[in-house]
C-alpha cells in the first residue's frame, strides 16, 4: 500500500509540478492495486470479514451456514484461482508475453490469481475446522 501511494504521488508531481509525466507509474500503480485487491480479499477471508450470503441466515444454523459458505469459497478458489491462475500464468510466461513500460513478464502480475486462491483456500479450510471445533483465531 506504501509503495502504491508513493508511486502515485510521484506520477501527480512528476506530471503537474515537473510538467514531465514518469512513463512508468501508470502501469506500476495498476499492477500494484491487482497484488493489493487480491492480496486484500485473501486477508478478509482469514478474518472472516468477506462477503456475506444472507440468504442462509434464516434457514440453517451457524455452524452449518460457516460450512457451505466457506466450502463454497473454497471450491471457488481451487478451481478458479489455482487451477485457472496457474493455467493462465503458466500460458502468459510460455508466450513470453511483456508489460508495454516495466518489461517485466505478464505471468509474474497474474500470479497474484493463484497465490491469493492458495491463500483463501487456506483459511477457508481454517475457518471451515473452527466451524467444528469451536475455536476461534
Amino acid at each position: 500500500m506504501g509503495i502504491l501511494l508513493v508511486n502515485v504521488c510521484w506520477q501527480v508531481f512528476s506530471r503537474y509540478v515537473l510538467k514531465d509525466p514518469s512513463s512508468f507509474t501508470d502501469e506500476l500503480a495498476r499492477y500494484l492495486l491487482i497484488w493489493l485487491s487480491l492480496l486484500g480479499s485473501a486477508y478478509m477471508v482469514g478474518e472472516k470479514e468477506h462477503i456475506a450470503i444472507n440468504i442462509l441466515s434464516k434457514k440453517l444454523s451457524i455452524k452449518l451456514q460457516s460450512v457451505i459458505v466457506n466450502g463454497s469459497i473454497l471450491i471457488f478458489a481451487i478451481t478458479v484461482m489455482i487451477i485457472g491462475g496457474m493455467y493462465l500464468v503458466v500460458t502468459v510466461l510460455s508466450l513470453d508475453q511483456l508489460s508495454a513500460t516495466l518489461q517485466i513478464p505478464m505471468g509474474y502480475i497474474y500470479l497474484a490469481i493463484p497465490l491469493s486462491g492458495i491463500l483463501i483456500s487456506f483459511y477457508s479450510v481454517v475457518n471451515i475446522s473452527e466451524s467444528f471445533t469451536g475455536e476461534a483465531h
